[in-house]
């Protein structure tokens, strides 16, 4: 998108819809300006995607609900990331669809906040979730005799719940003080949701403390959890060498080779999104990588493993039969 479109689109928004606030009490999100042709054929695939995605989740934790063959830990957390996913994508798709639709541009500044709150706390909690999982296949491969010992249900619960409560630790001061900053000048997001560094942008006010502490959070929520997975697979990989039979180290293999596509998937696609010269250009976001890094990271992941395990896809199979 060149900087005359997006100054002709702010400028159209301001002629119609924007008066000069003293105090914002709402924002005008600007969607995708850049694709004025495409705003239909993008309604019509986020709308497609993001019913496979939402139906796909939903039934993945369906099956691991009604099978108690799949009552076991590595399920249980599958069970919790499918609804994260759900979570994550209802927090900013139907206003996506309703901003290319029906031009509905504005949010309240409470919706804002909620919604730049829900996104980042799926954001931490998927991260968290992830390393309890890589934790998880840790204990599956290098000790599987004691493996249910280890990973009763009281530890599997604590793992899911504390992946939580980062998610919502890690997203509350972020908040916090985007709540009280003043916004004086434009009332115009430059991007298709309330994505922080484009909401801090508009305030009038000195927004270093919370630069400072996305950087400082950043290396807590992303370095750590992947230095933490790291860690566990570099066990899981050096045990799985020291296997002497080439079935041993397929089956071994197999037993996480979902989530381990997953990860690469999950911290790839944030790399190639967000970590890159020019990620943090508010004033012209590469909003539809970032869309579609949104939206289809949740299709995939139930498809990963639907696809990767043989338990789940016979839980599957018996689900449709028992529809027949």
């Amino acid at each position: 998108m060149s900087r005359a479109t997006l100054d002709v689109s702010l400028q159209e928004l301001s002629n119609s819809e924007i008066v000069n606030y003293t105090s914002v009490t709402e924002f005008l999100i600007l969607g995708f300006p850049e694709f004025p042709e495409l705003q239909l054929p993008l309604f019509a695939l986020f709308s497609i995607l993001y019913l496979m995605a939402v139906l796909g989740n939903l039934l993945v934790i369906y099956i691991i609900s009604a099978d108690q063959h799949l009552h076991i830990p590595m399920y249980f957390f599958l069970a919790n990331l499918s609804a994260l996913d759900i979570c994550s994508l209802s927090s900013i798709v139907p206003k996506v669809l309703a901003i290319l639709l029906a031009k509905d541009y504005n949010i309240s500044f409470v919706g804002c906040i909620l919604q730049m709150y829900c996104y980042m706390i799926c954001v931490g909690t998927e991260l968290a979730l992830l390393t309890a999982m890589a934790y998880d296949r840790y204990i599956a491969i290098c000790n599987p005799l004691r493996y249910l010992d280890i990973m009763n249900k009281r530890v599997c619960a604590v793992l899911a719940a504390a992946s939580w409560i980062v998610g919502i630790l890690e997203s509350l001061p972020h908040n916090i003080i985007v709540f009280q900053f003043p916004f004086c000048d434009s009332n115009v997001i430059n991007h298709f949701f309330c994505e922080i560094a484009a909401v801090v942008k508009l305030s009038c006010s000195d927004t270093s403390i919370i630069q400072t502490m996305n950087y400082t959070l950043g290396i807590f929520v992303v370095f750590i959890p992947f230095l933490l997975t790291l860690t566990s697979y570099m066990f899981i990989i050096s045990t799985i060498l020291k296997i002497r039979s080439s079935e041993g180290k397929s089956k071994a293999f197999s037993t996480c080779s979902s989530h381990f596509t997953v990860i690469l998937l999950a911290y790839g696609t944030m790399i190639g999104v967000y970590i890159h010269p020019g990620a943090m250009d508010t004033a012209d976001p590469n909003k539809l990588p970032i869309a579609m890094y949104i939206v289809t990271l949740p299709l995939l992941n139930p498809l990963i493993y639907s696809l990767r395990s043989r338990e789940l896809k016979v839980a599957l199979k018996k689900a449709i039969m028992k529809t027949h």
